[in-house]
């Protein structure tokens, strides 16, 4: 599928092999209005869990780009060129696979390319500041570049994370709100909006964030059992299920899930796909500090 908002995307998977099956590539080209490749864009790779996995290239006359060895997650992708408003998107790089995008940039007029530049680099003060965990000063750094640049997803779930770590929820939740609306394909930004809500107590307001970020992200297990979770709060269990189960079958020693199954298997007087569950817990998480909770059952569901 195509569609283009700054960025036109399409992604395709192909196998690698030898060392790199278990890392990824990213490939793509950069393209101006009227779809002339543009060389020496300034392309950025940054994970979303460390900023230190890091990765910097140019586009060549093609305007294309290519970054091989990226361990599997997600990243943001922020591609700058002289004359255009900068562009990012968080994309996904899955194990033994090639994430491929074109990137097309708006030309802007040179005011207005100097604010840009101005709010990047309070973002990266800001990030500076996060990483050193200055986390108020961080947020104030986000909110001087969100006042610049209020149209910049990036900003705001930054600004989110450090309002979050800064113990002002609901600031995080107003700022991870605006991420979703300025990007809705955001993985990142929809799980925290959903974590940010349940934290409240909102589960049914969690929700349809939960269940996007675990569309966005089919293969990966926090996604399905986070909303999993939701979903037992939203008095939805036979639901819950089918993601607890699709937890533990992408990742068969994600012990929290194996609890959870247990317990709403009992709920449904299925005695011995219960036990088995919670025996699994048992094996994998034996000092968990539901573990005492999970022997009581398993020794009443022998009776």
């Amino acid at each position: 599928m195509k569609r283009t908002i700054v960025l036109t995307l399409f992604a395709a998977l192909t196998l690698t092999a030898g060392w790199a099956q278990f890392q990824g590539r990213v490939a793509g080209r950069v393209l101006d209005p009227e779809g002339n490749p543009l060389e020496k864009a300034e392309v950025s790779i940054v994970s979303q869990k460390t900023a230190s996995m890091h990765y910097d290239l140019r586009t060549d006359k093609q305007g294309r780009f290519l970054q091989i060895g990226l361990m599997p997650g997600y990243y943001v992708m922020t591609v700058k060129k002289e004359g255009f408003a900068p562009a990012s998107q968080e994309i996904h790089v899955g194990v033994a696979g090639e994430a491929a995008y074109e990137l097309t940039l708006k030309s802007v007029e040179a005011a207005l390319e100097k604010t840009y530049s101005e709010a990047d680099k309070l973002f990266l003060k800001a990030g500076k500041l996060y990483a050193d965990q200055r986390f108020p000063e961080a947020a104030s750094a986000y909110e001087q570049a969100v006042e610049l640049d209020p149209s910049n997803w990036r900003y705001f779930l930054n600004l989110g994370l450090s309002y979050k770590k800064a113990d002002k929820p609901g600031e995080a939740l107003t700022a991870f709100r605006k991420a979703v609306e300025l990007s809705p394909e955001s993985y990142s930004a929809n799980k925290e909006t959903g974590e940010a809500l349940a934290r409240e107590g909102q589960f049914a307001e969690a929700k349809p964030f939960y269940e996007k970020a675990a569309g966005l992200s089919p293969a990966d297990p926090d996604a399905h059992f986070n909303f999993g979770v939701c979903l037992v709060n939203t008095g939805e269990s036979e639901a819950a299920l089918l993601h607890f189960q699709k937890t533990v079958e992408l990742k068969p020693d994600y012990a929290d899930a194996y609890y959870q199954t247990g317990t709403i298997l009992i709920g449904q007087n299925k005695v011995p796909e219960a036990r088995a569950a919670l025996e699994k817990f048992l094996e994998l998480a034996p000092d968990h500090e539901k573990a005492g909770i999970a022997k009581q059952l398993v020794e009443f569901l022998k009776k």
